[in-house]
């Protein structure tokens, strides 16, 4: 149920991790951990998943390799790394190969002043050639599919002009697939947070990106809120759409429709199975010393929508923490789901 990571596993063949590429869950910093991915893999079989951001200099230097860790039944999932070091992604990348991760994705998208002081993320967008020398060492190391996510310019940067010119260079060098988020970053003067929601988003530019690089697969990230909305991008060309936040906060509208949906594989799922699924994977973590509310913090938003959700999440938010709480904390909280919809249905 939860072996490390750095015991090798057998990933998924590039193929089906393509096809998975289809539909991603965006790595986010302190919410797509393993327990998280475990989650939205009880939801969905096929979403591509990825870690959070991990920096090469961590596991490099650091020798921070728990970071690495994952349960086999995550898969498909992709590292993402941070850093702009060639020959320390490069060997940041062999140590996720090593661990059995599916892809090794750069993060040229992240604009913290923690990431831009470490000279990554975003502001590698004004060094093109840099990433691109990133993504050829990496490329050069590992025999898994190496790829990069990536904003449409920073700050004064015309995007028309940067944009194309920064996927000319990284497909040189053996990018495999690249994720677009569609807005700048602005490194000054706006917040992390600002900048998921301020600069506008140009979805158009993105798809002319299409145009100009048939070859090259695609995705496209921002501000996608429904299965419907990433449908219109899939059908209307690009080969994958990447979800963020929408994917976290109401997890079965996104991924427990997925599979028949965009995959057309199996059924949809729901809540309750997901819960229920959970629970041996919650026994498991608890066993090995862990603390309930790692696990059910990324619960809290499975029946956001339906009657008695408010009473889902207090019950995990104020369970989860109190002494002795473990898997009975979460049927209670199952419980009074249940008892709400009765009680809306008897209305």
């Amino acid at each position: 149920m939860t072996t490390p990571s750095h015991i090798p596993q057998a990933p998924p063949d590039a193929a089906r991790v393509t096809r998975a590429a289809t539909l991603s869950v965006a790595p986010m910093m302190d919410w797509t951990d393993r327990h998280c991915r475990m989650l939205h893999r009880y939801l969905s079989a096929e979403t591509l998943l990825y870690s959070e951001m991990v920096t090469s200099a961590a596991l490099v230097r650091g020798g921070a390799l728990h970071l690495l860790d994952f349960s086999a039944e995550e898969h498909p999932v992709a590292l993402q790394l941070g850093g702009s070091d060639p020959k320390e992604l490069a060997r940041a990348a062999r140590l996720g190969q090593q661990s059995g991760y599916a892809e090794i994705n750069l993060n040229v998208g992240c604009p913290s002043d923690r990431v831009q002081s470490g000279c990554f993320g975003a502001v590698l967008m004004e060094r093109p050639a840099l990433v691109a020398d990133c993504v050829a060492a990496m490329r050069a190391t590992v025999n898994i599919p190496v790829t990069v996510k990536c904003r449409i310019g920073v700050d004064a940067q015309n995007p028309e002009e940067v944009l194309p010119d920064f996927l000319s260079r990284v497909v040189a060098a053996g990018c495999e697939r690249v994720t677009i988020h569609a807005r700048k970053a602005w490194l000054q003067g706006l917040s992390p947070k600002e900048n998921r929601d301020i600069p506008p988003l140009d979805y158009p530019l993105v798809m002319r990106m299409k145009e100009y690089f048939p070859n090259l697969h695609i995705s496209i990230n921002g501000g996608v809120q429904t299965l419907e909305q990433a449908q219109r991008f899939l059908e209307a060309g690009l080969d994958g759409v990447m979800i963020g936040r929408a994917a976290y906060h109401t997890p079965t509208d996104i991924l427990a429709r997925a599979d028949p949906v965009i995959f057309g594989k199996g059924a949809q799922k729901t809540p309750e199975g997901a819960v229920q699924a959970m629970l041996p994977y919650i026994e498991a973590h608890l066993s090995q010393g862990g603390r309930l509310g790692q696990v059910t913090r990324h619960m809290l938003g499975l029946f956001a929508g339906r009657p008695g959700a408010r009473a889902w999440r207090r019950a995990l938010s104020e369970g989860a923490h109190l002494p002795g709480a473990g898997v009975e904390t979460v049927k209670a909280a199952l419980a009074l789901i249940q008892k709400q919809e009765n009680l809306h249905d008897a209305g």
